[in-house]
C-alpha cells in the first residue's frame, strides 16, 4: 500500500504539471515554517500564488476543496506571511486551491483561483 506522504507528493506533482501547463511558474515547493506548510508557491504574471493541493480518492465525505477548512486557511495565511517576511517580498498575492479527485481512473482536477482572501 502507498503511504499518505507518497500519495500527497504524487498529487502535488500532478497539480504542478497542471499549473505549469496553464502558464504558472514554480517558485518553491513545500515551504515549511512554524505556522505550517505551503504546498506550492507559483508566479503568474505579477502575482505570487500560494497553492494548497488537496486530494481524495472519493467524495463520500466531502470534496477535496471542502477539506480546506477555516482553520486550514488561517494556517496558510500565517505561513504565507512568514514566507513573504523571510523573502522580504511585497507582491500582490493570492491563494489558490487545486482539488484532485482520484477515484481510480483519470484524475479530476479542479483549480480554484483566488479561493480565499487575506483578511
Amino acid at each position: 500500500m502507498i503511504s499518505r506522504v507518497a500519495l500527497g507528493a504524487a498529487a502535488e506533482d500532478l497539480a504542478l504539471c497542471y499549473l505549469e501547463a496553464q502558464g504558472l511558474t514554480l517558485v518553491m515547493r513545500n515551504f515549511r515554517c512554524r505556522a505550517g506548510e505551503l504546498d506550492l508557491i507559483m508566479r503568474e504574471g505579477e502575482y505570487l500564488v500560494f497553492v494548497e493541493v488537496r486530494s481524495r480518492r472519493y467524495a463520500r465525505y466531502g470534496t477535496p476543496a471542502e477539506s480546506v477548512t477555516r482553520a486550514k486557511r488561517q494556517k496558510l495565511l500565517c505561513a504565507a506571511a512568514c514566507y513573504l517576511q523571510r523573502q522580504r517580498l511585497d507582491l500582490p498575492c493570492r491563494f489558490d486551491v487545486v482539488a484532485i479527485l482520484q477515484p481510480g481512473g483519470e484524475p479530476q482536477i479542479e483549480w480554484i483561483r483566488d479561493a480565499f482572501q487575506l483578511n
